[in-house]
């Protein structure tokens, strides 16, 4: 037990440095370069030399003691301002997947619309060139073809029901659940989890952790926001910030998604025998339309 302990407490050291102190500990320097600097003297190297040497001096004339403590406060700051930050990520996790609150909601059905409708275009346009060439076509034709059905994936992979391209990932393999399995995942997916394979969990949790960890890079743009109203070449270090998180969220949320789609596809009827529907000898293939409305039905039960 002593040796399960001992690596638990470095497994949350480390957690606790890599997602709280040290970005905090960055955050507080930029804090400290913007005060020092200001707006005036934004790039002024010289000027941030002469406060850095000043600030050494001073520190290097405290007792040990004295830096000791310093050195604790610096982390507690450090800390407090990423705990600040990671729960400000729920807004940014909100935001992205679409989910906005109240007073956006009219934006939200506007741009959702506006997607919607760019959606079906490419989806007529996509059928209106596969029913002028049914039959025979040349390497072109299905070449364009394919290219309009690859820009309406790549805008969402059904219908639009989000004012975001995360949230549409997300609000697809709903969508597809429902209207294919006739499984509804809003009641549905804790069941499932359930009945899932050690792997099939395993590749899904990790799929979430890094998307969670994507969603916290992106959070720590706001605080860099903050500053540019001291210093304004902080909005170019918020502005890195933010994309790169937006960049790595997209990508997980596509893992996710399609990982969260194939385990419906996968073990989709594995839930419908576990809760008692169908034949348990027919243990192979999707779930069938018949069997996921009985598991929608007994689900929701009622609700």
């Amino acid at each position: 037990m002593g040796g399960f302990f001992q690596q638990l407490a470095k497994i949350l050291a480390d957690r606790w440095i890599s997602l709280l102190v040290l970005p905090g500990a960055f955050f507080l320097g930029a804090a400290w370069v913007a005060t020092g600097l200001g707006q005036s003297h934004a790039w002024d190297v010289p000027l941030l030399a002469d406060h850095a040497n000043r600030a050494a001096a001073r520190g290097s004339a405290l007792p040990a003691g004295a830096q000791a403590l310093l050195l604790v406060a610096v982390l507690l700051v450090a800390s407090g301002t990423g705990l600040v930050v990671q729960a400000l990520a729920g807004l940014t996790r909100r935001v992205w997947l679409g989910q906005w609150y109240r007073p956006f909601r009219a934006l939200a059905a506007a741009r959702t619309a506006s997607r919607r409708a760019r959606w079906h275009r490419l989806v007529e346009a996509r059928r209106a060139l596969e029913k002028a060439h049914p039959a025979t076509r040349t390497r072109g034709q299905q070449d364009e073809i394919n290219t309009v059905a690859e820009r309406a994936n790549r805008l969402a992979l059904a219908e639009p029901g989000r004012p975001t391209w995360m949230g549409d990932r997300i609000h697809a393999v709903e969508s597809i659940a429902y209207h294919r399995y006739g499984l509804d995942l809003t009641f549905g997916w804790s069941r499932l989890w359930l009945v899932l394979p050690e792997t099939t969990r395993a590749e899904l949790t990790a799929a979430h952790a890094t998307f969670a960890a994507a969603v916290a890079t992106g959070t720590w743009a706001l605080p860099y926001l903050v500053l540019t109203v001291f210093w304004w070449p902080a909005a170019l270090v918020a502005a890195g910030i933010g994309v790169t998180g937006w960049v790595r969220a997209r990508a997980a949320v596509a893992d996710l998604s399609t990982l969260t789609e194939a385990a419906v596809d996968l073990h989709g009827r594995t839930l419908a025998h576990a809760l008692g529907i169908g034949d348990p000898a027919e243990s192979s293939g999707p779930l069938t339309l018949s069997e996921g409305d009985q598991v929608t039905d007994l689900v929701r039960k009622g609700r």
